[in-house]
C-alpha cells in the first residue's frame, strides 16, 4: 500500500444531553478524526479524542504532532512497517495517544481494505463471528431530574450492569445509589470519582458513608498515588479501576505486586490505538488482572468499533464494556451503521457490506 496523502481534523457533534462528571461538563463531541488516503483511491479513517486533564492533549497538540511525523508516518506500508513504527516511536506516542490513535486506526481501515481483510484479520485476531457484545449503563453528574429520567432509560433497556459518576455531595449520591437499587434490585455497581479526593483518607471516610454495594471504585484520588488506592482497597474493602493512574504499559510494574486489587480501564484512545491497547491486555492476561475496555464520552462509532477487537480477543479477561451510545448522545454518527447497544446493553456488529465496507473497519464514514 503507498499514502497518498494524511489529514487530521477536529469534529464537533452536539450531544442530545449534557454529560457531566467531576472534571469536565461536555455538550458536544471533543473528537478528531483522521484520514489516510491512498494512492489507488482508498480512504481510512480514525478516531482520538484528546483530554488534557487524561493525557495532557489538546485538538492542537495532535495536529502539531502529524506535522511533525507526516514524513515518517506515510512510509508505512504493511502491517510489519506498521508495527515498527510503533516499537520505534514508543516514547514519542507516549505523549500523544489519541492523536495516534486517530492515525494507527485510519491506517488500519485503509491497509485492511487494500489487502480486503477485517483489521482482525490484518492484526491475527480471531474474526467476530456471531456473538454479542455488553454494555455497561454509565450515569453521570447531573440534577435529579435529568438522572432519573437517564436511569429510566437504562431500566427500560434492561440493564443490570452500571457505573455512577460520584459528586462528593453524600446527599446526591447516595439518592442516586438507592435510586437504582429501587430500580434494579440486582443491579451490578460500581462508582467512578474522577481524582475527586486529595487524598486516601478523605476517599475512604465518603465511601464507607454511601450503601456498601458497588464492588469497584475508579479513579477516587488523585492520579498515580497507588499506594493511597491500596489503602482504599483495603479499608473499603472493593477493587480498584485504573484509569488516568494507567496510560502505558510500562506502569504495569506499579500494580504487579497486588494483581488482586487493580483492574484497568483500556480506553483505546488514551493507550494510543489498537495494537498498544491489545499489548497491555496480553500483560493482563498474563498476570490475572482483569480490565475493562472503556470509551471516552462522546466517541463516534469509529472508537466503538476498534474496541470490539479487544473484546473480542480477550472476552475472559473483560470485566465490563462502555461505550456503543452512538446516536443516542450524538445529535449524529458519521459512521454507517452506527454502533449502538440494544436490549440488555447488548450489540451484536454486522459489517456495512451494503455499502461495500467489509473490510477494515467495516464502516462507512461521512464526515
Amino acid at each position: 500500500m503507498k499514502i497518498d496523502d494524511i489529514k487530521i481534523q477536529s469534529i464537533h457533534i452536539p450531544f442530545k444531553v449534557s454529560f457531566k462528571h467531576s472534571s469536565a461538563i461536555r455538550t458536544q463531541t471533543e473528537t478528531l478524526v483522521a484520514l489516510v488516503r491512498t494512492i489507488d483511491d482508498i480512504e481510512g479513517y480514525g478516531e482520538g479524542c484528546p483530554r488534557g486533564y487524561v493525557t495532557g492533549e489538546t485538538v492542537e497538540s495532535c495536529i502539531k504532532f502529524l506535522a511533525s511525523y507526516k514524513k515518517e508516518i506515510r512510509c508505512i506500508h504493511s502491517m510489519g512497517s506498521l508495527k515498527t513504527f510503533v516499537d520505534q516511536y514508543q516514547l514519542i506516542i507516549n505523549d500523544n495517544p489519541a492523536a495516534w490513535c486517530a492515525i494507527e486506526t485510519a491506517l488500519l481501515d485503509a491497509l485492511g481494505q487494500y489487502e480486503s481483510q477485517s483489521i482482525e484479520g490484518l492484526a491475527g485476531l480471531p474474526e467476530i463471528t456471531d456473538r454479542l457484545f455488553f454494555y455497561t449503563a454509565v450515569l453521570g453528574v447531573s440534577n435529579t431530574q435529568q438522572f432519573q429520567a437517564q436511569l429510566l432509560q437504562y431500566i427500560q433497556f434492561g440493564f443490570e450492569d452500571f457505573k455512577l459518576k460520584i459528586s462528593g455531595d453524600i446527599e446526591t449520591d447516595t439518592t442516586n445509589v438507592q435510586a437504582v437499587l429501587k430500580a434494579c434490585p440486582e443491579a451490578r455497581i460500581r462508582l467512578d470519582g474522577n481524582n475527586i479526593w486529595s487524598n486516601a483518607t478523605e476517599a475512604q471516610i465518603y465511601l464507607n458513608t454511601l450503601p456498601s454495594v458497588f464492588w469497584a471504585v475508579e479513579e477516587p484520588i488523585a492520579k498515580g498515588d497507588y499506594q493511597g488506592l491500596l489503602d482504599i482497597a483495603k479499608n473499603c474493602q472493593c477493587q480498584i479501576i485504573l484509569d488516568e493512574s494507567f496510560l502505558r504499559i510500562e506502569q504495569f510494574d506499579y500494580i504487579k505486586n497486588n494483581e488482586h486489587v487493580w483492574i484497568l480501564n483500556i480506553r483505546l484512545s488514551k493507550m494510543g490505538g489498537l495494537l498498544r491497547s491489545l499489548d497491555i491486555a496480553n500483560l493482563c492476561q498474563q498476570h490475572k488482572v482483569p480490565f475493562i475496555v472503556g470509551a471516552q464520552v462522546g466517541e463516534t462509532s469509529i472508537l466503538t468499533r476498534l474496541a470490539l477487537a479487544v473484546v473480542n480477543t480477550y472476552p475472559d479477561d473483560v470485566l465490563g464494556q462502555e461505550g456503543a451510545f452512538g446516536t443516542y448522545l450524538l445529535e449524529r454518527d458519521i459512521a454507517v451503521p452506527s454502533l449502538v447497544f440494544s436490549n440488555k446493553g447488548q450489540l451484536k456488529f454486522v459489517s456495512n457490506s451494503e455499502a461495500n465496507c467489509n473490510y477494515g473497519l467495516g464502516l462507512k464514514i461521512n464526515v
